[in-house]
């Protein structure tokens, strides 16, 4: 064993052997499918805490030929496949944190370094195949190869650090990514190349250095969607065994979605959740809110008005496909927003092609990044939303009303009202402090239509459920009317208690009192 040839299988041992640990190793089944095909190249884009690290361990402890891995992999998934024991134990892997190299590098070039103590390192087991003098990895594998037909499997994590934090220096990334060209691109002695980072593959102009590689992103997962985070039902299994509750988890962390799995979960927060026995935001542990402020800040224009009416619950529509997957090159609003979806702050429907804030975990992180400068008229809607709430639960249709024209006052310069759906948005941010005790349901199916916003309480709350219709330029009287008609109240079928029915209309053409409200309740 090596530090970079065939290391040991201490971290995936580590993992298993935590008090959680979700069984994952069926994504060993897909890379096996891979090996010595053209789609051998993998590059896997997370958000932090998303278990990037622990599947590139899992993976070194599954192929390294140094040990026999048969007893780790005991029980799980992997162990029931046809292809478990082909591949099994049977490669060299060559297992590269391009972090550390970054760090430890200095004023040395980055991947001059690599090379000196990776080579260093392959010497004590190959050091006879090839010259001392060989400074170039690519020329010390292939000789390897030439010589004894060993295939290696290449593991690359944090691939993307050198465009995230020498944002500065495109001299250097192009460099870098040169270097891993050269090391991947055509070469005989790669039977699976896997990279994992936050972004994609980076782009320059329409071409990419590494075009090689296949792309698995927070904006398309393909068939490893199931691997990406907790699935619903592993998240209901936990929350079995540790005694949680499954509607308040699925507050707090669910949201991230994909074409197959609707229900993505955050890992890293789950796992501390059910650790602490505690529902709190796990986010900050390990990225600060000042990450997520530079971007909102950034100018340009619309992105402010679509931040609010992403924060108010609503989706905006977003074209990926201009994103250079760096964190520098931004030309339009939906570039930032890219950004956003892959560093994990918002949401990304593939089929409607909208984002949305995903969870109440994100949501504080919007509000931290916030409060510091820059958002003072949205802070304050934020701020009286509990006293709206009360006068809601209340019944106090006139406070309400009142409270609504406060509100769109305040937000007006950033949030214009076109239509229903902007004034959605609003009132989804006016009521921002519901999101402590109930679920915020945008468009809820109902079976005759859909209701605008409901308010679902969580289990453990007890206050009573709440729909919103809305109506512009029309009257309140209207709306309440609209779900009554419409029967919105039988879409809450495992909801038994009282419901507020809450009919909102916003007239433009008046000069002073806009907003008008009416409040009914009913027992189900």
């Amino acid at each position: 064993m090596g530090i970079y040839l065939n290391p040991d299988n201490k971290g995936f041992r580590e993992s298993i052997h935590s008090r959680i640990y979700v069984d994952k190793t069926g994504l060993i089944s897909y890379t096996n499918e891979l090996i010595n095909t053209l789609e051998k190249y993998i590059c896997v884009s997370r958000p932090r805490r998303f278990g990037k690290s622990m599947a590139l361990e899992m993976l070194a402890a599954y192929y390294c030929g140094s040990y026999d891995s048969t007893d780790l992999f005991k029980g799980f998934e992997i162990e029931r496949d046809k292809t478990f024991q082909k591949y099994r134990n049977k490669y060299d892997v060559i297992y590269l944190n391009m972090q550390q190299f970054l760090i430890t590098a200095k004023k040395q070039e980055m991947t001059d370094y690599l090379e000196q103590v990776v080579i260093a390192d392959i010497r004590k087991a190959y050091g006879d195949l090839f010259s001392e003098q060989e400074t170039v990895l690519a020329n010390v594998l292939e000789q390897i190869y030439v010589e004894t037909g060993r295939e290696f499997i290449i593991l690359v994590d944090e691939w993307d650090c050198v465009m995230r934090e020498r944002q500065e220096s495109e001299a250097m990334q192009k460099q870098y990514l040169d270097f891993l060209r050269n090391l991947l691109k055509d070469r005989n002695y790669v039977a699976l190349a896997y990279m994992t980072g936050i972004l994609p593959v980076k782009k320059y102009g329409q071409q990419s250095a590494l075009n090689m590689f296949y792309e698995y992103s927070m904006t398309n997962q393909k068939m490893l969607e199931r691997y990406t985070g907790f699935t619903e039902d592993e998240v209901k299994a936990l929350c079995e065994k540790f005694d949680m509750d499954f509607a308040e988890t699925s507050s707090w962390y669910d949201g991230y979605m994909f074409k197959k799995y609707q229900h993505i979960y955050n890992p890293r927060s789950v796992v501390e959740a059910m650790r602490c026995q505690d529902f709190s935001n796990y986010w900050t542990s390990t990225e600060t809110y000042e990450a997520l402020k530079i971007y909102m800040d950034m100018d340009f224009d619309g992105l402010r008005s679509d931040i609010v009416r992403l924060l108010g619950g609503g989706r905006i529509r977003v074209n990926t496909r201009s994103f250079q997957n760096d964190m520098r090159n931004f030309k339009t609003k939906d570039d930032i927003l890219t950004l956003l979806i892959h560093l994990g702050y918002l949401g990304y429907d593939s089929g409607t092609k909208e984002a949305f804030i995903p969870n109440k975990e994100i949501v504080e992180e919007y509000e931290n990044a916030m409060s510091v400068g820059g958002w003072s008229e949205v802070m304050h809607v934020l701020q009286t939303s509990e006293k709206l709430l009360e006068d809601t639960l209340r019944g106090n249709s006139e406070n309400v009303a009142e409270a609504l024209d406060k509100a769109h006052t305040e937000i007006a310069s950033i949030l214009t009202y076109n239509d229903e759906n902007s004034l959605a948005c609003a009132i989804g941010l006016a009521y921002y402090s519901a999101r402590k005790d109930y679920r915020l349901i945008r468009e809820m199916p109902t079976g005759r239509g859909f209701a605008d916003v409901v308010f679902l309480p969580l289990p453990s709350v007890r206050k009573p459920a709440v729909i919103v219709e809305l109506k512009y330029d029309k009257t309140a009287q209207s709306a309440l009317q609209q779900i009554k008609d419409r029967q919105y109240t039988q879409a809450l079928e495992s909801y038994a208690g009282e419901i507020l029915l809450v009919g909102i209309n916003y007239d433009k053409d008046q000069k002073e009192k806009r907003h008008s409200c009416v409040i009914e309740k009913i027992v189900k």
